[in-house]
């Protein structure tokens, strides 16, 4: 059961947690699961390398700067300082941050957390329709964004009373840095309850409106006595790197909660493209990565023209990773690549297995404290081998704020992520599918209907349905359109790159569709429904 305390004088999120009856069982019989009734995650992620004299180990690097943990403490109090005492921000409020990987980003969330206010870290690539409901859904008063992504913030904000952005990255005497000259680097953390939300993760759902995920600062900690002390195993030499952004609960984890709590350090490229990363790995000596299937793909095509052996450590996550991938990355580098499932629901992996006990093709096994099946329809477990439905359950768990399809993730107390597994008897899980319409492509969930809306919107455009294609050369899968167009003699490679062009400038350009194809006619039922399992085998 929740505690009856909290540090929130603004209770929204509170308010809006599902009732209990609809929570996942949560499971703490590990004691390393045991968290005070009171705690702020950022207390231990970062204030207590500094109480232990390691202010001036290295700490969040980019191609142009480095920081220490002293850095970073400093900065995330001035930064808290100007929440509380410029903007208002009280404990509870929901603090929007916009940008790319950088450090600054990197200080803003941590500021947040010493604030006891709650993270709303959203992925550069969002666009305006996005970014408003993201606003409207979490009630978002209060923004810090980088100064080159103020345009499209700036528009979905415009109706929303009250609210507040200082932009970071700018000599404006009216930007985040002006304001932080004039603080103290001292500022005592907000003495959060383990159970007050820290931050609200976004993620689509196949009815293309997004749903918000509500994490507590024990969550947050969880996540990190979990997959990386099991699993990763890194130490405080290590260097972290990769592709995910902070948004993004993958790259939240991977490249800041993990290497800080295990006082390490993390390299944040503001780019990641499979060079930038290659680069990155060279100059800086890496030793630990995280990013998508196709990203090591990529880079295994390029390896010869790098020096990578600083490697050590490698994890992929976002979607499933096909053998091929697997194997061509191990043969020219002698690294098993870790694979791992997660979510935004979970915060972050529960099932994968230490490069040692990898099998090639398996996700893995569970990570030690949760607990994973294979259920048919009824919620009844399958034989070994049997193909059903996941479900799982451990120290974190799906609470979406204010959304009634929480029975739908959560069931009988399991979270029940959306995939077709089978399980070995040795317990390693086998990826078949996903059990709903939702596409994975270059590492991010993507709503077809999400995708279909902004095609819609286009004039031209009369009916159209999204799903997911092969994409054979990669392995993966990529966003694919069938368009019915009002008129039919519009088709061709211009009326292509039109659409695409469009899409970009409503969603995010990773949700655009790679393939179109023009029809006539959409395959429907008697009721008018889309057989969209038909476009899929086409």
């Amino acid at each position: 059961m929740i505690g009856t305390f909290t540090a929130h004088v603004d209770t929204f999120t509170r308010d809006r947690l599902p009732p209990q009856g609809q929570w996942p069982d949560l499971i703490f019989t590990r004691p390393e699961f045991q968290y005070p009734a009171r705690i702020n995650c950022a207390s231990r992620l970062l204030d207590r390398h500094i109480s232990a004299n390691n202010g001036g180990r290295r700490c969040l690097l980019s191609p142009f700067e480095a920081w220490t943990y002293g850095d970073l403490f400093e900065k995330a109090n001035q930064i808290a300082r100007v929440l509380v005492e410029d903007l208002g921000v009280v404990p509870g409020n929901r603090v929007l941050l916009r940008g790319p990987n950088t450090p600054m980003l990197a200080a803003c969330w941590f500021a947040v957390m010493k604030a006891g206010a709650v993270a709303v870290t959203t992925m550069p690539l969002y666009r305006v329709s996005e970014l408003r409901y993201m606003i409207e859904k979490a009630q978002i008063t209060h923004a810090l964004c980088d100064r080159r992504f103020v345009e499209d913030l700036e528009a979905a904000a415009a109706e929303a009373r009250g609210f507040s952005m200082l932009t970071f990255g700018t000599p404006s005497e009216d930007g985040l840095e002006a304001h932080m000259m004039r603080k103290s680097g001292n500022f005592e953390n907000v003495e959060t309850a383990a159970e007050d939300v820290a931050l609200i993760g976004f993620t689509s759902g196949t009815t293309g409106k997004a749903k918000a995920t509500m994490h507590f600062h024990r969550d947050v900690l969880a996540i990190c006595d979990a997959f990386p002390k099991s699993v990763l195993n890194a130490s405080a030499d290590d260097l972290f790197c990769g592709s995910p952004p902070l948004g993004f609960t993958f790259g939240l984890g991977g490249l800041l909660l993990f290497p800080l709590d295990a006082g390490a350090a993390t390299l944040l490229l503001e780019k990641a493209a499979p060079e930038l990363l290659l680069e990155g790995i060279e100059k800086q000596r890496a030793s630990v990565i995280f990013t998508a299937p196709i990203a090591y793909r990529a880079m295994t095509a390029l390896l010869g023209g790098y020096d990578v052996s600083s490697l050590r450590k490698c994890v992929s996550a976002g979607e499933t990773l096909p053998l091929p991938i697997w194997q061509d990355w191990f043969d020219k580098t002698g690294l098993r690549i870790i694979d791992g499932i997660g979510g935004t629901e979970m915060l972050h992996i529960f099932i994968a297995s230490p490069e040692g006990r990898v099998r090639p093709g398996s996700t893995g096994q569970v990570v030690p404290g949760y607990e994973a099946r294979i259920v048919d329809e009824n919620g009844e477990d399958v034989p070994a081998g049997t193909i059903g439905r996941l479900a799982v359950r451990g120290p974190t768990g799906c609470r979406y704020l204010d959304d009634h399809r929480q029975t739908q993730y959560v069931r009988q107390g399991w979270n029940f992520p959306g995939d077709t597994y089978r399980a070995d008897e040795d317990g390693y899980f086998w990826y078949v599918a996903r059990s709903d319409d939702m596409i994975i492509a270059s590492g991010y969930n993507i709503s077809g209907p999400e995708v279909e809306e902004a095609l819609l919107a286009h004039g031209d455009v009369k009916e159209c349905a999204v799903v997911a294609a092969p994409d054979r050369e990669r392995h993966t899968s990529i966003v694919k359109a069938f368009i019915v167009l009002n008129e039919p003699g519009g088709a061709g490679d211009l009326e292509i790159a039109t659409l695409q062009e469009f899409v970009k400038g409503r969603i995010a350009p990773y949700k655009c569709p790679r393939e179109i194809e023009f029809v006539d006619v959409l395959p429907r039922t008697e009721t008018g429904k889309l057989q969209r399992y038909l476009l899929r085998e086409s």
